[in-house]
Formats: structure tokens, C-alpha cells, sequence
């Protein structure tokens, strides 16, 4: 992390030196000499953190190069901070600055000096072949990653397996609990996933849900998500979803699976009071209902369930072990190379059976060279203690993170300030880690698309977990294992890199550093006043914080505090660079936040801003990421954007109510590559559109039929566009859609209104992979034009897109089609498919096409159908699926059906049982 530390810093004072020279007027001599000391000093300390692990005198120096690079960086920056405001630094005024500055630099230079002599006297020496393997590093950093679909690479435990799916899908007349125990990284989650997923398991069940407790858990949040997962609550109750009480959420998820066989997981439960707080939401139910807990603790499996057996998985065998190792090391080979073999054997049986190790120690020799010298180096590295548990673990872990090039331990620590437990979303993750500045530049590729490569080689190293991919197969949210978790947070305080506010104040106070750079409130609002000691040194602040069912008065009183704290964010913290206040209660931002010039990135998503933003927030010419989303109440947005000229992620859209942003001025935004979401406006035809040469996303609201036109013709100067989303207003019309064909990068499309005629298969852009229509009225012979898409891998089917009785599928139409959405397509009666269309269909859903009267015969000899996901279709449709059509698609893995029950009067939605005899 030193080295990382020095790097940046000499990158800023390089960019100083070139971009802001006229601030450095006097002292851009003593800047220059500092740059090149801290330079030179780079070149010894690669090898210094090689060797500070045992070494603690290496250690010592080696956090008094990270501790002079960063007073190097704050020195720098609160000059250039006090020169951008220009109050308090004019023609007077700037001579006692330079000279203050001046003084500080020479200050830390007599530093380097001093710590550059005890250089040789701890033996560090320079990295003679450093040039050399920064290149071979570059290059493995640069590898292409392997798709993340599934889990592929573990080992089958088919006993454990057997033994509880006959728990899960016996038929005890009151509702039980299954537990799983066992100590961490021993495949708790990973097993118990397998189960929730297992086909037998899918079928018994009228209803599940899985749900993260960890230790800091909330019940709300808790009930919320079981809710939400089992379809508990009507359309109408899931808007006002916040606003019940929680005994109310508790009650009526008690009532709905009163009437229901149901399994439902609590994943990593680390006390008796989670179970407490929870059983009265679970009732008996129907014969066979379950619920399913993952734990570290035998007492809290027995307190669920006196009567139970907690499972405890067993450690894997040598043999499943090198299994499991080679799978990751060398990518699905299953065996040793001769040369290799002995030395892995040694290795892995160091691992004591523990699947985490396994994976963690293979995930890091899979980025090695093949050769025994390589692995030598690996395992004489690995300093085993003769100790049992978490202590192994912990070993074999640091070994990969001290693996990571000096950039991915910055992306990786970062992760430490996410709550435990909680699923990350990888854009926000990629906004937060550019903002940061923890990502080398590489050529012509954006920082973005860095970012992405970083994420992927995370993946791979097996430092973070995947949790849902998109519909395009892209990761959407990642999260990091309790380990990990703990490592990052050692690892980061130890490295006066990040700290974390929970619990009580007085507790903390001793035990945190006023040296830590990024701090995260886990905590209520009222224990972060104390934060403004730390404001010399604070870089990011993220909130991580909900607090539900507030009384009117104690939610004005409890606004009105937040916001006089928040004062002293805005007032103290000017080297500020992240600040994430998503879901914090305020109502309106004070001026004082124009004084944060060097925040990159500023999230103000699901606040309850009512008031205009104040209009210094065009003093934020740095900001990189401007999140406003779901703040339900702004009305306007000031026209101060143009100002932030570096701004590249624009997020604007909430439901229903978006604020007005027509009136905006976006001519200058020559950077911005994500606006998903903004009002039509003079904007368009002004400049601001076709001076978005960088944008990669657009959707664009409430058009008429000749702005259309002129979004379409400026296409062709948006070279890099990859989603583009049109909405007309009412009585509209889309003109002949004849300009897209040179979109080459194009890849996701979205119609919102009627279309004229839909363009011939050539004049679509070529690389189109998903395609969505809403309200477009398509022309009956529009399905012939849309099977042709070469690349068309998904397909949305939106309200009122087809108004036909019948629609054909035709043999060998959609070549590439994976995904097909039939959304409320109501004079669909007939759909007829062909044989041999859409040979790789795997995801079908049909929603709530209320006349059509059964699934196409045609689809009946799909075998690549891996889902198919029926929603509020008429109950004679249903009947026919469960009955008649059942066997017709038992080749179907996974078979999702949701009953309106509004229709008859029940007043939910109900997944619909299948029939028993599939047990058999």
C-alpha cells in the first residue's frame, strides 16, 4: 500500500505541475525537487513491502513513506483547495500562502531525507528488475476474465446433500428448522445454496425466500426481504411497503404463509436473538414448511429447534480437495501436472479440508506461472502456524491480498466499509473506486472500463463473490465473504486506510486512528459529531443507515439534527472526495457544500430533498458522479450542471415524479457517459447532445415526434453509445427509425410510443443485443422483421407493443434469442412458434396476457429452456400448465408461476404447488 501511496501522489504532482501551474507560481521549483525525491524513493519500496510482514523495523519505514506521501498529498491539496476558492486567496493573500506552502514542502522533504538514510541500515534495496515485471504484472492484470455464470467449481458432498434434502422435503405436520453448522469458510453458504436451487427442493414448495442476517442485522430489513421474495404483498401494499409498521410486516407475513408450504433460508445467523425476534413470523403452515439457518454456532441451531440435528458439513477429503484446487488453479483440469504435483499435494494439504482455503489458495496460483520455482516461492511464503481454524484461513488469505498489485489491495480494502453481509452494486463500486483515484490509466481505455477488468480479476482471485448477473450476463452486485470482510478491515486500519463508526461512541474513541482517509457510519446518525476531528485527513464518508416508521414531529426533529451535524461535513472536511449519503433523511443542502471542491463523487440517493439544490453546487467542477435518484420530493434541478465540467454519471430518475431537468444547460458535459434518465428540452439542439461524444447510456424522456429526429441524426457523433432509451409524449408518434445503423457499439434499445413502421433488420444497429417496446403499436408483420435481429439475445414485449390476436414465431427466426419478456400484451390469443425457433432459448416470461389461452406447442421440445416464469395469467392457463402441459416441460429445470389472486379475490399473489406425483 506504500507503494500505491507514493505513486499517487508523484501521479497528482505530475498533474499539478502540467494542469494547475498557474497556482504554483513561486514554488513549482521545490514541487518538482519533491516529485523526483518521492520518485527515486519509489524505486526501493516494492521491496521493502516484500519484506515488511517479519520484519518489524521494515515496517516502521515503510509506514513513514506511506505517512510523508499522504501529508505530501494533503499539503498539496489544501493549497490548491484555498487557490480554486479565490475568496480568501487574492493578490494579498497569495504570498503568505506560497510562503506557508513553500515551508511545508521543504518541511517534508528534510523528512525524506531523514527516512531515505535509515534506508540502508534496514536493507532495503532498489527493485533492479522492477521495470521488467511491472510489464509481466501489467500483462496478467490485463487477461481477460472468464465468464461468471454459476458456482461450477466446487465439489459435490453428496452425503451432505442427501442427507439434507431428506430434511428439507420431509412432511412433519408443524413447521421445522433445518440448521447447517460449522466454522467459517467451511462451505456453509455454498451447500446451502445448492439445496435452495436443487430441483426437488424448487418443486416442493409453494413459496421460498433467502435472506443475509449477519451479525449487525435489523428485523425490519429482514421481514422486508422475506416479503418481497415470496410475493407476500399486493402491488398496492408493495408502494407503501416503508411505511408499515413492523408489527404489521410481521403479521402479515405470518398470515401469508399460514396458507403455504414454504422454505425459507436465514444465511450466516450469528445469535440466539435473531431467531427470537423472527419465530413469530413462522408459522406451521402447510405439511412440510421449513425454515433453513446457516450458522457458526451449535447453540443458536438448537435454540431454533431443540428437537433438530444440526448438520455440520465435513471438511473435504485430500482427494476432493486437489480436485477442488486444480478446478481453480488451472481452470476445470482435474489433475497435477507431474512436475507440479508433489509440491501442490504439500500445499493443499496445508489447507486442512477448509473449501475457502482450497478455493482462495487455487484462485491465487491460477494467476502464477506454471513453474516449480514460482510455486517454491508461493509456499515458502506461507508462514503456517501450528495453529487450528481461522488462524490457517487468515494465513492463506493475506497471502492473496499481499499477491494483488498495489491498485487491486486499494479496490479491495475498499470494500471493507460496506456493511457484512450486504450485496454491492458494481456500478456504484466502480463510480466509488474511480472517484478515489485508485486506478491506473492504461492507454485510450476509459477509467470505467479499468475498473470493469479490476472487478473481474477480484472475481477470479476468488476475493469476492458474485450475486446476480443482468440480463445480459454482466455482473450486476458482488459481495465479500465474512473473512475476507474481517481481512479488509484489519488489513485497512492497520494500513490507516479506512475505519468503520458502529456502536458506542465512547468505545471507539480509543481504539480509532484520526489518521483514517475513508470512514463508513454503520451506526445511528447521532455518533458521527465526533468525525471533525478527523477532517485534516478525511477523504470519503459513505452512510450506511436506514431508519424506518418515524412520527411526523420525531421525524422533523430527527431531519433537523441530521442536517445541523451534516453542517459539519460541509464546513470542515474540504479535501473531501466521496460523500454517499444515500438514504440519509435530509431535506435541503446548505451552500456551504459548494465548498467541497475536490469531491468526485456525491450520492444523494433515496434522501428526502424536497428544495431546490442549492445553486454552489456548480463550485463542484471535480465531481465525477452526481447520484440524485429516488430523491422523491426535488422538483427542479439548478442549472449549474454545465459548470461540472468533468461530471461523467448523471442519475436522475424517480418514479413517477422525476425532477425537472429540461430547462439544463449540457453543453460542456464533453465527459458524461451515463444520463439514463432526463426530460426532453432546448438542450438537445443547443449543443448538449452533440458535444456528449463520451456518452454510453441515454434515456431520454417526454420527446416529440421531431425531436426524435434530431436525437437520430446526431447518432452518428456519438461513436460510443451502448444504450439508448426514447420516450415519446401522448398522441406521439416515432418518425421512420432509419439512423441507427451506424451505432456500431449500440447494444441495448428501448421504445416507449407508437411506431410508425419498425425499421427493415439492416437499418437496426448492428451489434443490437437486447430490444424493448412499449406502447408501440407494431405493424401485424413487424415479428418478421424482429426474428431477423442477428444478434438479438433478448426481447421485451412491452403493454400495448403488439395488439394482435396472433402472433408467429417462425422456423429458424431469432438465431440468438436467450431472454423473451411477454408483458401485458392483451389481444395476444394465438401464439404460434415454429419448429426450430429460437434455438437457445433459455428465459421465458409471460405476464399477464389475459386472452392468451396456453404456451405454444412449439415450445413444448425446447431443451434449452432453463426458466420459465408465468405471472398473473388467467387461472384456466394456469390449470392447463400444471396439469395437461406438466410433463410436456419436466425438461424444464425451473418452472416460476404466480396466480393474480386479485382476480378471484384473495387479495395477494400465490406461487402455485405442482403436483405431487413429480415426487415419485
Amino acid at each position: 500500500m506504500a507503494e500505491f501511496a507514493v505513486s499517487l501522489v508523484v501521479e497528482k504532482l505530475t498533474n499539478l505541475l502540467t494542469q494547475q501551474a498557474s497556482y504554483m507560481d513561486g514554488v513549482s521549483r521545490k514541487i518538482v525537487q519533491l516529485r523526483n525525491e518521492l520518485r527515486w524513493m519509489q524505486s526501493f519500496i516494492k521491496d521493502a513491502d516484500t519484506k515488511q510482514e517479519d520484519n518489524d523495523l521494515m515496517q516502521q519505514w515503510v509506514n513513514d513513506v506511506r505517512d510523508v506521501a499522504y501529508e505530501t498529498e494533503e499539503v498539496i491539496e489544501t493549497y490548491v483547495s484555498k487557490a480554486a476558492a479565490r475568496s480568501t486567496f487574492d493578490l494579498v493573500t497569495k504570498p503568505f500562502h506560497l510562503y506557508k506552502v513553500g515551508k511545508e514542502i521543504e518541511s517534508i522533504r528534510m523528512r525524506i531525507r531523514e527516512i531515505s538514510g535509515r534506508r540502508n541500515a534496514y536493507g532495503v534495496e532498489r527493485n533492479s528488475r522492477g521495470e521488467g515485471r511491472g510489464v509481466n504484472d501489467r500483462l496478467r492484470w490485463w487477461r481477460q476474465p472468464s465468464p461468471h455464470v454459476e458456482e461450477d467449481d466446487i465439489i459435490e458432498l453428496v452425503e451432505d446433500t442427501k442427507a439434507l434434502l431428506m430434511q428439507l422435503t420431509s412432511m412433519e405436520s408443524r413447521r421445522r428448522v433445518v440448521s447447517v453448522v460449522g466454522m467459517g469458510g467451511l462451505g456453509k453458504t455454498t451447500l446451502a445454496k445448492r439445496l435452495y436451487n436443487h430441483n426437488d427442493v424448487k418443486n416442493h414448495f409453494d413459496c421460498r425466500a433467502w435472506i443475509y442476517v449477519s451479525k449487525e442485522f435489523r428485523r425490519r430489513d429482514i421481514l422486508q426481504g422475506i416479503v418481497t421474495d415470496v410475493n407476500a404483498l399486493n402491488r398496492v401494499e408493495m408502494d407503501v411497503l416503508e411505511k408499515l409498521k413492523e408489527e404489521d410486516l410481521l403479521k402479515k407475513l405470518h398470515e401469508f404463509l399460514e396458507e403455504r408450504r414454504y422454505l425459507v433460508v436465514l444465511d450466516d445467523v450469528w445469535s440466539m436473538e435473531v431467531w427470537d425476534c423472527l419465530e413469530k413470523a413462522f408459522p406451521s403452515g402447510k405439511t412440510g414448511s421449513k425454515v433453513m439457518l446457516t450458522t457458526r454456532n451449535k447453540e443458536v441451531a438448537l435454540h431454533a429447534d431443540g428437537e433438530g440435528i444440526p448438520h455440520e458439513p465435513r471438511i473435504l477429503t485430500e482427494n476432493e480437495s486437489l480436485q477442488l484446487f486444480c478446478k481453480k488453479a488451472f481452470h476445470g483440469i482435474n489433475s497435477l501436472p507431474r512436475e507440479l504435483n508433489k509440491l501442490g499435494k504439500d500445499m493443499v494439504m496445508r489447507c486442512g479440508g477448509l473449501p475457502l482455503a482450497v478455493v482462495v489458495l487455487g484462485g491465487l496460483l491460477s494467476r502464477k506461472s506454471k513453474s516449480t520455482e514460482e510455486w517454491h516461492r508461493v509456499f515458502r511464503n506461507i508462514t503456517w502456524h501450528l495453529t487450528k481454524g481461522q488462524d490457517r484461513i487468515a494465513t492463506i488469505l493475506s497471502l492473496s491480498y499481499n499477491d494483488l498489485p498495489s491498485h487491486l489491495k486499494s479496490c479491495f480494502l475498499y470494500l471493507g466499509l460496506f456493511p457484512e453481509d450486504v450485496s454491492v452494486q458494481t456500478k456504484k463500486l466502480i463510480h466509488l473506486w474511480i472517484a478515489e483515484g485508485f486506478l491506473p490509466q492504461e492507454g485510450e481505455e476509459t477509467a470505467e472500463g479499468v475498473a470493469e477488468k479490476c472487478l473481474n480479476e477480484l472475481i477470479d482471485r476468488c476475493m469476492i463473490q458474485v450475486v446476480r448477473l443482468n440480463s445480459l450476463g454482466r455482473v450486476k452486485t458482488v459481495r465479500i465473504h465474512d473473512l475476507l470482510r474481517d481481512l479488509a478491515i484489519s488489513q485497512g486500519r492497520e494500513e490507516i486506510f479506512l475505519e468503520i463508526h458502529h456502536g458506542n461512541k465512547a468505545e471507539q474513541s480509543e481504539t480509532i486512528s484520526t489518521k483514517s482517509r475513508r470512514h463508513a457510519i454503520h451506526s445511528r446518525y447521532d455518533r458521527y459529531v465526533f468525525l471533525k476531528k478527523f477532517a485534516p485527513h478525511l477523504r470519503s464518508l459513505l452512510f450506511f443507515n436506514r431508519e424506518y416508521n418515524v412520527d411526523v414531529e420525531r421525524k422533523r426533529m430527527k431531519i433537523g439534527f441530521i442536517e445541523k451535524k451534516l453542517n459539519v461535513i460541509y464546513k470542515n472536511f474540504k479535501l473531501l472526495r466521496v460523500l454517499d449519503m444515500e438514504g440519509v433523511r435530509v431535506v435541503s443542502l446548505p451552500d456551504t457544500i459548494g465548498s467541497l471542491i475536490q469531491l468526485r463523487y456525491l450520492g444523494l440517493r433515496k434522501t428526502n430533498l424536497e428544495e431546490e439544490l442549492p445553486l454552489s453546487m456548480g463550485n463542484l467542477q471535480n465531481l465525477q458522479t452526481l447520484d440524485l435518484r429516488y430523491s422523491c420530493f426535488l422538483k427542479r434541478i439548478p442549472n449549474v450542471i454545465w459548470k461540472m465540467v468533468h461530471l461523467r454519471h448523471l442519475l436522475l430518475y424517480t418514479p413517477f415524479d422525476s425532477p425537472e431537468s429540461g430547462h439544463l444547460r449540457m453543453d460542456t458535459l464533453c465527459n458524461l457517459q451515463s444520463l439514463p434518465y432526463i426530460e426532453t428540452g432546448n438542450w438537445i439542439n443547443n449543443g448538449g447532445l452533440a458535444n456528449m461524444t463520451s456518452l454510453r447510456q441515454l434515456g431520454i424522456d417526454g420527446l416529440s415526434r421531431q425531436q426524435v429526429t434530431s436525437v437520430i441524426s446526431m447518432m452518428e457523433r456519438l461513436q460510443d453509445i451502448q444504450s439508448l432509451s426514447l420516450s415519446l409524449t401522448e398522441q406521439e408518434m416515432f418518425p421512420i427509425l432509419t439512423g441507427l445503423s451506424y451505432c456500431e457499439h449500440l447494444q441495448k434499445l428501448c421504445f416507449y410510443g407508437r411506431i410508425e413502421k419498425l425499421p427493415d433488420p439492416q437499418e437496426f444497429p448492428p451489434n443490437l443485443i437486447k430490444l424493448t417496446l412499449h406502447n408501440s403499436e407494431l405493424q401485424r408483420d413487424s415479428i418478421t422483421k424482429l426474428e431477423r435481429l442477428p444478434n438479438l439475445e433478448m426481447l421485451v414485449l412491452g403493454d400495448g407493443s403488439y395488439n394482435w390476436r396472433e402472433m408467429v414465431f417462425s422456423s429458424e427466426s431469432f438465431p440468438k434469442l436467450e431472454i423473451l419478456k411477454l408483458h401485458l400484451l392483451k389481444e395476444l390469443e394465438d401464439w404460434i412458434v415454429e419448429e426450430k425457433a429460437m434455438p437457445k432459448l433459455k428465459h421465458l416470461v409471460i405476464n399477464r396476457c389475459e386472452k392468451l389461452e396456453q404456451i405454444p406447442d412449439g415450445l413444448k421440445l425446447a431443451t434449452t429452456l432453463k426458466e420459465l416464469e408465468i405471472v398473473g395469467m388467467p387461472v384456466e392457463f394456469e390449470y392447463r400448465l400444471r396439469t395437461k402441459d406438466f410433463f410436456e416441460f419436466k425438461h424444464t429445470p425451473s418452472i416460476k408461476s404466480t396466480t393474480d389472486m386479485l382476480a378471484i379475490g384473495l387479495g395477494s399473489h400465490q406461487n402455485v404447488g405442482w403436483p405431487e406425483t413429480q415426487f415419485g
